[in-house]
């Protein structure tokens, strides 16, 4: 993708006021969902000209490039948008944990009839 047609897709894709967007990431095998982050231009851009997914970090405000320090890595199989283009669907081939707790993916804890969930 060039960076004209980057610009274009960045151009239409609806940023929140922080200008990000919400990035839903599943794995592109099994359907499984794994994670769910958070998209500035750059990381899309990134991701884009790349093989490897690459998210914005709020909490540390920069760009982070999955598995780089952990070695779980994800592969880029397909990126889409959704119906309002204010969110994203990411397809990856995941290498090792999704989620920073080890675990294969973020959504692995059951909210119980009373409303309560395992911390």
């Amino acid at each position: 993708m060039t960076e004209e047609q980057i610009r274009s897709l960045a151009g239409r894709i609806r940023w929140n006021e922080a200008g990000l967007v919400p990035v839903v990431t599943q794995d592109a095998e099994n359907g499984e969902v794994l994670m769910m982050a958070w998209m500035n231009t750059e990381a899309l851009r990134q991701t884009l000209e790349g093989t490897r997914a690459v998210y914005f970090s709020r909490s540390r405000n920069q760009l982070w490039r999955k598995g780089d320090g952990s070695g779980h890595i994800q592969e880029v199989v397909s990126l889409h948008v959704d119906c309002d283009a204010d969110c994203l669907l990411m397809k990856i081939r995941q290498t090792g944990a999704a989620c920073h707790t080890g675990k294969r993916s973020c959504f692995y804890r059951n909210i119980d009839k009373e409303g309560e969930f395992p911390i």
